[in-house]
């Protein structure tokens, strides 16, 4: 019966598993940018009065 203490991993699937987290979570990083950059934009479109109305200010879309 097999367990965890000694199961063997093939040769070379850590570096695999590395390299594939790694541009799993850079594809999370760029995805959460972007939508954080629309966002941004978006607000950035609205007039003064429209940012007070949802509570927000123009120094407030800088730090989103």
């Amino acid at each position: 019966m097999a367990n965890a203490s000694n199961v063997i991993a093939p040769a070379g699937s850590v570096a695999v598993l590395r390299a594939v987290d790694f541009f799993f979570n850079l594809r999370t990083k760029l995805v959460d940018w972007n939508e954080a950059r629309l966002t941004r934009k978006a607000l950035s479109e609205l007039t003064n009065a429209q940012l007070e109305d949802i509570g927000l200010s123009r120094a407030d879309i800088k730090s989103m």
